[in-house]
C-alpha cells in the first residue's frame, strides 16, 4: 500500500527532473548558438572593415596626391608641404592640356553611346526573350562564345576599315566602335524580361497590340531597374576606355578623350614629374560624374543586376 501511494509522487519527481534537465540543455544549446553567432558576426564585420579599407585607401590616396602642394612623386601619403587646390586650377586653365575639351569630347561620346547601346541591347533582349524563331538557341550560343574573346583583338582591322571609309580619328568613329557590338550584351536584360509575366503580353495582343506596342507600353514601364543598369554600363564603357581611343584617334589631339589626354600628360619622364599631381587631379574629376550617377541610381542598379540574373 505504501509503495502504491508513493508511485505517483516518484513519477512526478522524475518528470520534473527530466523537464528541468531538458530546459537546462536547451538553455546551454541556445547560449552556445548565441556565442557562435556573436563570434561569426564579429569575424564577418572585421573582414568587411578590412575589405572596405583596402577598397577606400586607393581612392583616398588619389585625392591626397591631387591636392598635394608639390610636384613630382612622393613617398608619403600625407603631403609634407601642405595642401592646395592649385592643381585643379592649373588643369582647368592649361593651354597645353585642354582638359575641358577632353571632358566635353568624352561626354559627347559617352552620352551618344549610352543611348544607341541601350536601344540595341533592349531590341535584342526583347527579341530573344519574347519571340521564338528557328536558330534562336544557336544565335545565343554563338554570341556567348564570341563574348569570350576580348574586343581589342579586332581593333587593327577595325581601324583599317575606318581609315578606308575616311572617318578615322573622329568622334563619330568612336561612337560607332563602342555602339556596334553593344547588342551582344543582351543576356542580363533578357533575364530581366524573362521575369515579366507573359500573360501581360497575351492580354495586350488580345486588345490588338503588336510587338512594338507590347515592348513600348508593357515591357519598358516595368523595366526601370534594367534600363538604369544598361544606361550606366553603356555610359561607363567609353568614359574610361583608353585602348580603342588611342588606336582610333592617334594624333588627332582635338578629339582626345579624357583617358587618352591624361595619359599624354605623363607619357614621358619630364612630363611625368611635372604633371604628376595634375594627372591625379584629373583622375578625381572624371570620377565625379560616375560617382554621382551611382549614388542617384544605386537602388535601380542593384535591382537590375539581381533581376537580370535569373536563368531564361
Amino acid at each position: 500500500m505504501i509503495n502504491t501511494k508513493l508511485m505517483p509522487v516518484k513519477n512526478r519527481i522524475d518528470t520534473e527532473q527530466a523537464l528541468s534537465e531538458a530546459i537546462q540543455t536547451k538553455n546551454r544549446r541556445e547560449h552556445s548558438m548565441k556565442r557562435k553567432q556573436i563570434v561569426t558576426n564579429t569575424l564577418t564585420y572585421v573582414l568587411l572593415i578590412i575589405l572596405c579599407l583596402i577598397w577606400v585607401l586607393p581612392i583616398v590616396a588619389v585625392f591626397m596626391v591631387s591636392i598635394r602642394n608639390e610636384s613630382g612623386t612622393a613617398t608619403t601619403l600625407i603631403p609634407l608641404t601642405g595642401y592646395t587646390w592649385d592643381n585643379y586650377i592649373k588643369l582647368l586653365n592649361s593651354d597645353t592640356y585642354p582638359f575641358l575639351r577632353w571632358f566635353g569630347n568624352t561626354f559627347i561620346v559617352a552620352v551618344c553611346v549610352m543611348l544607341i547601346s541601350t536601344i540595341f541591347v533592349f531590341s535584342v533582349a526583347y527579341t530573344m526573350s519574347r519571340l521564338r524563331f528557328k536558330g534562336r538557341k544557336g544565335l545565343m550560343n554563338i554570341n556567348l562564345i564570341l563574348g569570350m574573346f576580348p574586343g581589342f583583338m579586332s581593333m587593327i582591322a577595325v581601324y583599317n576599315i575606318l581609315k578606308a571609309v575616311g572617318i578615322d580619328g573622329s568622334l563619330i568613329a568612336l561612337i560607332l566602335i563602342y555602339s556596334a557590338a553593344s547588342g551582344s550584351g543582351f543576356y542580363i536584360a533578357k533575364g530581366f524580361f524573362d521575369t515579366i509575366s507573359k500573360s501581360l503580353d497575351e492580354a495586350a495582343r488580345i486588345d490588338g497590340a503588336n510587338n512594338f506596342k507590347v515592348f513600348y507600353k508593357i515591357i519598358l514601364p516595368l523595366s526601370k531597374p534594367i534600363i538604369v543598369y544598361t544606361l550606366l554600363t553603356s555610359f561607363m564603357g567609353p568614359w574610361v576606355d583608353y585602348i580603342y581611343s588611342s588606336v582610333i584617334l592617334r594624333d588627332k589631339t582635338d578629339n582626345y578623350t579624357v583617358a587618352l589626354g591624361l595619359y599624354n600628360m605623363i607619357n614621358s619622364i619630364d612630363t611625368y614629374q611635372l604633371n604628376y599631381t595634375m594627372f591625379f587631379a584629373g583622375s578625381v574629376m572624371i570620377s565625379i560624374p560616375i560617382m554621382i550617377l551611382f549614388l542617384l541610381t544605386q537602388k535601380y542598379y542593384v535591382a537590375g543586376v539581381t533581376g537580370g540574373s535569373v536563368k531564361g
